[in-house]
């Protein structure tokens, strides 16, 4: 598999299960709980997060991977950003999946349901994090140019600038 560029190809699975795991898991707990669907159907909901897991795993190394050469282009604080904001929703996502398999586990016993309502909110909390960590990835490509470190041809990197988010955009509006 090509390793060039393997984050920005990787990181949109993660990124859009943890978008659509609270719709997913509250729809499967609300049938699950009026009875139109079987508890058993609640695997799914496992599986779904066991990929987000993985797959932010994934991201993760991939982007270790990718440190060193975007620290050449980047300030190192932007990347810690988002490496930090990235281990905390993989971290979630991981704890959500705890709970999607206990209420597995419980199955149809009383606590499962309970226990699928806490990991729905789970998943809207893994939401807001996987939020904040694809708005300091965008960042790090959009506001502080780390895609200059493979943009230069033979390999050579861009000097490291330092952003402050203040920049001067060309208005075209006269």
């Amino acid at each position: 598999m090509d390793a060039l560029l393997f984050h920005p190809k990787i990181v949109h699975l993660p990124m859009a299960l943890g978008m659509l795991m609270p719709l997913i898991a509250g729809g499967i707990a609300l049938a699950w709980w009026r009875k139109w669907l079987p508890s058993r159907v609640w695997v799914l909901v496992v599986v779904l997060q066991g990929v987000l897991v993985a797959s932010g795993v994934a991201a993760l190394q991939s982007g270790e991977v990718d440190e060193d050469r975007v620290e050449q282009v980047v300030p190192e604080r932007f990347i810690e950003e988002h490496e930090e904001a990235a281990e905390v929703f993989v971290g979630a996502s991981a704890a959500v999946l705890g709970v999607m398999l206990l209420a597995l586990a419980a199955g149809r016993r009383r606590p499962g349901l309970p226990l699928a309502a806490a990991a729905t909110a789970g998943a809207l909390v893994v939401l807001g994090l996987g939020y904040r960590t694809g708005e300091a990835g965008g960042a790090l490509v959009y506001e502080h140019g780390a895609s200059a470190a493979y943009a230069q041809p033979g390999g050579q990197h861009a000097p490291m600038r330092e952003s402050h988010g203040d920049r001067d955009d060309d208005d075209d509006d006269d």
